[in-house]
């Protein structure tokens, strides 16, 4: 009964994909805090007004995320 392979029990499928999804909705909320957060600190040190690095750092992890979810959702079909 030593078997190296995992076993396909059909009843974790479901939690599986939970976990799946949940964790990218994590990484969607840490990109986008990361990413802010380093566009408002080169804001802060190039002392501009608007906050235009942190809306564009804000704006590409968001788009590269979304990308992300997109990509894992069609592959799972």
């Amino acid at each position: 009964m030593d078997s190296t392979e995992p076993s396909h029990n059909p009843k974790l499928k479901p939690y599986n994909n939970y976990l799946k999804y949940s964790s990218l909705g994590i990484q969607l909320l840490a990109a986008i805090g990361i990413a802010g957060w380093a566009g408002y600190k080169l804001d802060q040190y190039l002392q501009w007004k608007f906050p235009a690095f942190m809306l564009l750092f804000g704006f590409i992890a968001f788009g590269g995320m979304i990308y992300q979810i997109y990509r894992s959702v069609m592959k799972d079909q």
